[in-house]
């Protein structure tokens, strides 16, 4: 496979095949992403970490957090942080298989995989569950204004509402079995305590910047 990418000489393909040919093998068998797909995102990756210094094989985490931005549109920095908790525990750096496994789920077709990782993030900050105190902050930022009262109102009615829809068993938390058959039912309530996924036209933008053809927009 030389020459996989015309913007890299012959030395530095090489080193890239050497580097990540376990990494290919493995989320081309593991993933739905072709082995070119896995190739065309690795390429990005190695690229970042070149950026850093020449020596680098790594991408940071501020690299990462320019593209939520910037790509992925996704601007709250508290689900940012908690995507990347679980993805991994460095809190500087983020290896190749960090990256490929954000892209997977990210571009995963499997709704049981998006509510698996969407459940794991609103969790994710240290409490473990959705409990009325996890939700209560959650939800703080969906209400802003001057008036406190009335934006204590807001988020209190907010709340309760979640829990009605969410909490079947009425136990005060949200369980992952619960949030599922919701979800199931109504897909759309997925990201309920904030955006965790790039949008369809993020997804569309994403796959022409990463080559990944089987994502492409298909022509009636």
């Amino acid at each position: 496979m030389n020459r996989i990418d015309a913007s890299m000489d012959d030395m530095a393909n090489n080193k890239f095949l050497t580097l990540y040919n376990s990494v290919i093998k493995s989320y081309a068998a593991s993933t739905d992403f072709s082995t070119n797909e896995v190739v065309c995102l690795l390429i990005v990756y190695y690229k970042f970490s070149l950026s850093n210094r020449p020596a680098s094989r790594l991408m940071t985490t501020n690299q990462l957090y320019g593209l939520f931005l910037v790509l992925f549109q996704i601007f709250d920095v508290g689900i940012i942080d908690r995507i990347l908790l679980n993805l991994t525990q460095d809190a500087r750096t983020v290896s190749p298989d960090a990256w490929m496994q954000l892209f997977s789920v990210f571009l995963s077709s499997s709704l049981e995989e998006r509510m698996r990782f969407a459940y794991n993030v609103y969790t994710s900050a240290g409490t473990q569950i959705l409990n009325r105190e996890t939700v209560a902050i959650a939800v703080e930022k969906f209400f802003v204004g001057d008036d406190d009262d009335e934006v204590q109102e807001l988020r209190a009615d907010m709340c309760e509402f979640l829990f009605n829809k969410f909490d079947t068993d009425k136990d005060g938390i949200i369980s992952f079995e619960e949030y599922s058959e919701v979800v199931t039912i109504q897909p759309a309530l997925m990201e309920f305590l904030g955006q965790i996924f790039p949008g369809e036209n993020d997804n569309t933008l994403i796959a022409y910047c990463n080559n990944i053809e089987s994502l492409f927009p298909q022509e009636d």
